[in-house]
C-alpha cells in the first residue's frame, strides 16, 4: 500500500555532514506523521526526529542542535539534515511513515529498509 524509498547514507568523517532522504509512494491519502529512528549495534532502535503535517518537528535529546528534519508535502518526502556528525551517530538509519491509505482510510505504519551511516573519528 505505501513504499518508502531511502537513500543519503555514506561514510563520513566526525564534524561532517550527511543528508537523509526519504520519499514514500502508493494509496496514499494523507500523511500523518514522518520520522527517522536509528539503530546502532548491538541497542534498541531509537527515535531521532519526527514531523508531522503540520510541520511541527521534535528531536532526540542527543540531536538537537545539530540535525533538522523537513518534509515536501507535494513529493511526500521527508529529510533529515545531520551536521556536525559524531561517531556516536553511526548506526543503521530507518525513516518511518505513518499515513492513512486509500482502502477505507486505514492507517498504517511503514519502514523503510534503512540506509547505514557511518562517521569516522
Amino acid at each position: 500500500q505505501v513504499q518508502l524509498v531511502e537513500s543519503g547514507g555514506g561514510l563520513v568523517q566526525a564534524g561532517g555532514s550527511l543528508r537523509l532522504s526519504c520519499a514514500a509512494s502508493g494509496s496514499i491519502f494523507s500523511i500523518i506523521a514522518m520520522g527517522w529512528f536509528r539503530q546502532a549495534p548491538g541497542k534498541q532502535r531509537e527515535l531521532v526526529a519526527r514531523i508531522t503535517s503540520g510541520g511541527r518537528p521534535n528531536y532526540a535529546d542527543s540531536v538537537k542542535g545539530r540535525f533538522t528534519i523537513s518534509r515536501d508535502n507535494a513529493k511526500n518526502t521527508v529529510y533529515l539534515q545531520m551536521d556536525s556528525l559524531k561517531p556516536e551517530d553511526t548506526a543503521d538509519y530507518y525513516c518511518n511513515v505513518n499515513a492513512l491509505v486509500t482502502a477505507r482510510l486505514t492507517r498504517v505504519e511503514v519502514w523503510g529498509q534503512g540506509t547505514l551511516v557511518t562517521v569516522s573519528s
